[in-house]
């Protein structure tokens, strides 16, 4: 079977594609959750990477899991409340810890609907811009169950709770304009120009030190839910790394040349 995931890397940026159109590039099975760990994994230990842009090809970004399979019971739905349990454990909750965890910045380009378990998927990268066709729903309520992929803690951290609570509790669909008015993405481009301002973003972050860039996302990712005065203290150790690093010298040596 074809890879869930398409892989291409230039000049310092990796486009990661979901390619099954015909699903909606819906997570429906262990294979695309194991594809996402391990390209993670690999992502990790290389330091050539410095920026990854994440979308779908096809009308949609990601359709959340399969209704189909949902329905009947089947594949990943498929067990005892016991053995369902273990299915997320072991299944799509590994997606946001190997994702959401990766040290390189990364971008949504959101070309299409990013439904339930999409648009966290979505949440899970550090920058998301939207095509105007793309829609967003936590809509795991309408199905009668709740997001099972860590969309309760993902989604109020982009939005805020208030309207993490009004999205997750109405199941509703917004469009690309409300999502840019309530900071669920931080830009809306024409569908044309999507993959090109992804780009243009990445390749702007890539320009950057890979070391720095690592650490500051670290940093940005402890921040979220440390103390001042333990982010401060971090702070001071990654700053003593970054200004004994080679990096530091080229930079400063780069910048003393352009003045």
């Amino acid at each position: 079977m074809q890879n869930f995931l398409e892989y291409q890397q230039n000049d310092g940026v990796a486009v990661i594609t979901m390619n099954r159109p015909d699903q909606r590039n819906a997570l429906t099975d262990y294979s695309q959750f194991e594809e996402f760990v391990t390209l993670c994994q690999q992502l990790h230990e290389d330091f050539s990477v410095r920026a990854v842009i994440l979308t779908g090809r096809g009308p949609a970004f990601c359709a959340g899991g399969n209704f189909k399979d949902m329905r009947e019971r089947s594949g990943i739905f498929a067990g005892s409340p016991a053995q369902l349990r273990d299915n997320y454990r072991k299944g799509i909750q590994r997606i946001p810890l190997a994702l959401y965890n990766l040290e390189i910045p990364t971008i949504a380009a959101i070309n299409g609907p990013a439904i339930g378990a999409g648009c966290d998927l979505a949440c899970m990268c550090d920058i998301r811009i939207a095509s105007e066709r793309a829609t967003f729903a936590e809509s795991f309520v309408k199905l009668g169950i709740i997001p099972g992929d860590g969309g309760a803690w993902l989604l109020q951290r982009v939005v805020g709770v208030s309207k993490a609570c009004e999205m997750t509790f109405t199941g509703d669909t917004i469009d690309a304009k409300e999502a840019l008015a309530c900071g669920l993405v931080s830009r809306v481009v024409p569908a044309e120009k999507l993959l090109q301002e992804a780009h243009s973003i990445a390749a702007r972050i890539a320009s950057n030190p890979p070391l720095v860039l690592r650490m500051s996302k670290k940093l940005i990712r402890e921040a979220q839910h440390g103390r001042l005065e333990t982010i401060l203290e971090m702070s001071a150790a990654l700053q003593s790394i970054a200004q004994h690093s080679d990096e530091h010298t080229t930079a400063l040596n780069n910048y003393s040349r352009k003045r």
